[in-house]
């Protein structure tokens, strides 16, 4: 039924070595991904078949990425002649002289149609890796080498430059493999380019090959190795430099990194424009070619080359090279599958160079985006600090100018008083209506700058909780009974609800900050409640919290105004800031204060009904009673930039005040709990008690020093633990053994830098 032709293999193997290649076609079906149809003599009634194909087995796969056909007439002796074809028209006509009502099943006949065999070739690393298959299993054959067979059973005989120019096909796709494999697993250009000339040398058989590297460079004039070139000055013209070779012996002259610019020339115009467009150029004799050139001719037997082929290199349709092979001393006919095999090699090398050029891109922008991301990181470390500074000098002048403005403000509100109350000599109604505007505007001017005073201290970390035991139900009757009289005047009804049984009355926090906190929602209470109204303040105390609730009979907020609510400078309505004096800082304030207890504060409104504001409070911790009055519990506040609740909490042992006062005001600002103490003793116990998240000790501390502080939490159950990091004066390499050998995890030398301490600290802290 078939004929040997190209892509085509007959031989007489055994019935053992046809079955092996049976499995192995049934196996490759698996590596198939486009549902191949995969057809056996099984699948077909024989008796539908003409008398001379009934005894033929075959196996036959069809898809768009692979075909093949095996073939096998029974022959005696547990023999068969078999062949083997690739060929897509050879399949086809096969397939064709089988009947269509031949097919035990119907569909395969609409099947056979939609797999109709395609005249392109098979995927080049499927078609490798079967021929690796076969070559193993036609090695196990031990008949005679089939190029001699010749027999009766034999019809139609060997043909050996077929079966040559098969094995020369496998051969060439095993190096297209090996090619495909390697600009694979590597991104390097100069490893996969010599790794390739050479094995692609080696294969051609020729003397030398080598890369001839292009460059855009205008005037400079081609080389004669690797193209032709016009007398016109006028014509296209390229630089470029051989930059890999491959020689088969020492003989063959080197001509590495030789460059183009030679002035003998021939007339062949536009050979740029040919190159770029996939033409391919072989001369079998320079002798005869250039016979008319003698200087060209000089030329190529200086470096020795008789014959040439020379294949472009084309990446994304431009010219980035050429592959040249050379013949130097005999010339050589160049076949059109040596001129196919070598254009198939550079066109995978400029995927090659396209891959590693898109993959150096990528690495360039990697490297680009990370330079711009530290650089950005940088530009936001920059402007936050520059913020935080800015902030801090902004919190430093307002509370300078508020000490500034209150001490003359004093004398102004207490002078206007003693004259009210204590006049020297007789004072008219205007003038007592004068004074009275004064204490007034006064009263209410002070009443702002401390406000300003006390937002500027909390911004800045500076404000101190003074943290004691108090009744909760006097500071709300103290603070009611001040703003007694002015709800009189508006009538306004007052009313307390105390919610607290006796021996819940005593609570552990800033009795003056829980003060001015009251103070501030029931004077907004009053401030937006009309005539006839009712302030109502409720608490009540519940595992350990306070709930302090002030409800109004007010004007209300809209809720698109609630996110302003407790905002610095905030009024809710321009109509307000005409009615209502004040300047929006009290709930801010309020807000600050709260979250200093590391407590909360919420709002529940609606217009024209009144206002609910709820507050949380926490019990505190009260300072150890044993602490001498020199080791008052310093609580730093957090600034404003960070409005959230206390952080992780940290011991300070430090007995000079400088450097106290720097240590807290950085990890302050950097929004942990700083807790200061002095003498070292005392500190060990109240750890004990506080178990802070990290020490900071100075090692040099009058009576217990650092080191056996250091040594005591270690030893300590409770706070064997606990994080310590150790500061000195001393900045030898043996006084940061001694601390870290103490049990210190992280020692810092004096002078301490800011940006080092709360980098030491956020690093033992994670």
């Amino acid at each position: 039924m078939l004929r040997a032709q190209t892509s085509t293999l007959q031989r007489i193997l055994s019935q053992k070595t046809f079955q092996q290649l049976r499995r192995a076609l049934a196996a490759f079906v698996q590596a198939l991904s486009s549902n191949p149809l995969y057809l056996t003599e099984v699948m077909v009634q024989k008796d539908h078949l003409p008398p001379d194909s009934q005894e033929e087995q075959f196996s036959c796969i069809v898809s768009p990425q692979f075909q093949v056909l095996l073939l096998a007439k029974t022959l005696p002796g547990w023999q068969r002649q078999v062949t083997l074809t690739f060929d897509a028209a050879t399949i086809a006509q096969f397939l064709k002289e089988v009947p269509a009502a031949a097919w035990r099943d119907v569909a395969i006949a609409s099947q056979i149609v939609t797999h109709s065999p395609t005249i392109q070739p098979n995927d080049p690393i499927l078609q490798s890796e079967f021929t690796l298959q076969l070559l193993e299993i036609l090695d196990t054959e031990s008949l005679p080498p089939p190029l001699l067979v010749e027999s009766e059973f034999s019809p139609h005989p060997v043909c050996a430059p077929v079966e040559a120019a098969l094995w020369q096909q496998v051969e060439q796709e095993r190096l297209l493999y090996q090619v495909i494999l390697q600009i694979r697993r590597s991104f390097e250009l100069p490893e996969i380019l010599e790794t390739a000339i050479c094995e692609v040398r080696r294969f051609l058989q020729s003397d030398r090959l080598v890369i001839l590297q292009c460059e855009p460079v205008f005037p400079q004039l081609p080389s004669p190795l690797s193209s032709h070139s016009s007398k016109s000055a006028s014509t296209s013209t390229f630089g470029g430099q051989i930059t890999y070779e491959s020689r088969s012996t020492d003989q063959v002259l080197s001509v590495l990194n030789l460059a183009e610019g030679a002035s003998c020339l021939v007339d062949v115009p536009n050979y740029r424009e040919k190159y770029s467009k996939g033409a391919v150029l072989a001369v079998s004799d320079v002798e005869e070619t250039y016979h008319l050139s003698p200087c060209l001719i000089t030329l190529l037997r200086s470096v020795q080359v008789r014959a040439k082929l020379i294949i472009p290199i084309i990446v994304q349709e431009e010219l980035w090279g050429l592959l040249i092979a050379h013949q130097c001393w005999e010339p050589r006919i160049w076949k059109d599958n040596e001129k196919n095999f070598l254009q198939q090699v550079a066109e995978h090398l400029a995927i090659a160079i396209y891959q590693v050029k898109l993959y150096n891109q990528v690495q360039q922008q990697k490297q680009t985006l990370e330079q711009r991301v530290i650089e950005r990181t940088q530009e936001l470390h920059d402007a936050l600090i520059a913020a935080q500074t800015a902030s801090l000098a902004k919190s430093e002048f307002l509370s300078a100018m508020s000490h500034e403005l209150r001490t003359p403000l004093t004398c102004v509100i207490g002078m206007s008083a003693t004259l009210l109350r204590w006049s020297f000599g007789e004072l008219s109604q205007k003038q007592r209506d004068y004074l009275a505007m004064i204490q007034s505007s006064g009263e209410h001017l002070l009443e702002l700058i401390n406000d300003i005073l006390d937002l500027s201290q909390v911004e800045a970390g500076k404000t101190v909780l003074n943290i004691s035991q108090f009744s909760l139900s006097q500071v709300a009757h103290q603070t009611l009974q001040t703003f007694k009289e002015k709800a009189r005047l508006n009538q306004i009804a007052l009313k307390l609800e105390l919610q607290i049984s006796p021996e819940q009355d005593l609570f552990t926090a800033d009795s003056r900050r829980v003060k001015q906190i009251l103070y501030n929602l029931l004077s907004n209470a009053i401030k937006f409640t009309s005539e006839g109204g009712q302030v109502t303040l409720r608490l009540m105390i519940e595992n350990n919290i306070a709930l302090i609730a002030v409800k109004d009979t007010g004007i209300g907020i809209a809720e698109q105004h609630l996110p302003l609510l407790f905002q610095k400078f905030q009024q809710l309505d321009t109509s307000y800031q005409r009615k209502y004096e004040g300047t929006g800082l009290g709930l801010a304030l309020t807000k600050q204060l709260v979250e200093l207890h590391g407590g909360w504060i919420g709002v529940q409104s609606k217009v024209g009904m009144g206002s609910t504001f709820t507050v949380r409070l926490p019990a505190l911790p009260l300072p150890p009673p044993s602490a001498p009055a020199a080791e008052t519990l310093h609580i730093q506040s957090k600034p404003l930039i960070q409005p959230a609740a206390v952080k992780k909490r940290i011991v300070v042992i430090e007995d000079h005040e400088d450097s106290a006062t720097l240590i807290c005001d950085l990890l302050t600002t950097a929004g942990y709990q700083v807790i200061w103490m002095i003498e070292g003793m005392t500190a060990v116990k109240q750890i004990e008690i506080l178990l802070p998240a990290l020490v900071i000790t100075d090692i040099q501390l009058p009576g217990i020093n650092g080191l056996e502080i250091i040594n005591h939490l270690r030893q300590h159950p409770l706070t064997h633990s606990v994080k310590i990091l150790a500061l000195t004066a001393k900045a030898l390499p043996e006084d940061q053994d001694e601390c870290l050998q103490a049990g210190a995890h992280g020692y810092l030398a004096k002078p301490i830098q800011p940006e080092q301490l709360v980098d030491k600290v956020i690093e033992l802290l994670n």
